[in-house]
């Protein structure tokens, strides 16, 4: 995803780059969080599809953008959403003061061109609408766990920001692009591909697991398998994951004598930081305690 941060850098060079998913190694879709500064921005033309959540509002702050003969012109209130499609070449974008925790999330063509393969149809991501002020939950909160996950990474951040980013897209695509096409009919795990799932997930607990992988062991398409696992589990597959790599590192703590930086590094989390924060989440203590705890 270096393009897309490529992009970023381009389209915003006088703001300031406060969180960037640049070195999280995401799979379709990159994030930042920036301030920016009052102004015009030069508008280059975008390769992916931009989501932009203001964090915070700034009273009296307004966006003011043009692209094909309209105009917007958007009060900056905490929550407030704006799209830019890809291929929208943009007349004018100006900031009428200083902005501060803004995201932009970047989704890369190559999700869209997958998801027409899923639903073996084309799916056009040029035909999503250039909307500002856009009233969606949907969009906000998963803006929000972006947010969060950018400025606090998880065990397992990458599965989740997978899942979230073909959300996105076929979100997108649904409601914005034409005519709002209904959801897909139900679609269920039985007890024979759950179990290869689980198996698989246990067996590969301590490398690097993709939505992908667990959606071509159930033979369901990544979209529909994200829900299926959801509806019989209780708990999307990152969650699922997470846990079980905390249940891992309590029994290293345990029955090894790992430190507790090879500890982090064998159950997969970025760093002990971001290891403690989860293992104190799940457990209630940190990791430290939790071994003296036990001898």
């Amino acid at each position: 995803m270096a393009s897309v941060h490529d992009f970023g850098r381009r389209k915003f060079p006088r703001a300031e780059l406060l969180f960037s998913s640049a070195r999280r190694n995401w799979s379709g879709m990159a994030a930042e969080i920036r301030n920016h500064p009052a102004g015009e921005i030069p508008p280059p033309v975008p390769q992916q599809m931009e989501i932009t959540l203001a964090l915070r509002g700034a009273e009296g702050a307004r966006v003011q953008r043009r692209a094909s003969g309209e105009l917007q012109d958007t009060a900056v209130r905490r929550g407030t959403v704006w799209l830019c499609p890809i291929g929208v070449v943009e007349d004018s974008i100006r900031i009428t003061d200083d902005l501060q925790d803004v995201l932009h999330i970047y989704i890369g063509r190559e999700v869209f061109a997958d998801m027409s393969r899923d639903l073996s149809r084309p799916v056009a991501p040029e035909e999503i609408a250039y909307r500002a002020d856009v009233d969606d939950d949907f969009l906000r909160q998963v803006g929000f766990r972006v947010q969060a996950e950018l400025e606090q990474e998880s065990s397992a951040g990458r599965l989740l920001v997978d899942s979230l980013t073909r959300a996105l897209a076929a979100h997108l695509v649904s409601l914005y692009a034409g005519e709002r096409r209904p959801p897909p009919g139900d679609v269920s795990l039985d007890r024979n591909r759950l179990r290869r799932v689980i198996d698989y997930i246990n067996d590969n607990i301590e490398s690097e697991l993709l939505l992908a992988e667990l959606s071509d062991i159930a033979c369901l398409s990544v979209h529909h398998f994200a829900r299926a696992f959801r509806s019989a589990m209780g708990v999307p597959p990152h969650r699922f994951i997470s846990s079980l790599r905390v249940e891992r590192a309590q029994d290293l703590l345990l029955h090894s004598d790992f430190s507790l930086a090879e500890i982090a590094h064998a159950c997969r989390f970025s760093s002990q930081s971001t290891f403690t924060r989860a293992f104190r989440r799940h457990v209630g203590v940190s990791p430290g305690e939790f071994r003296r705890g036990a001898k």
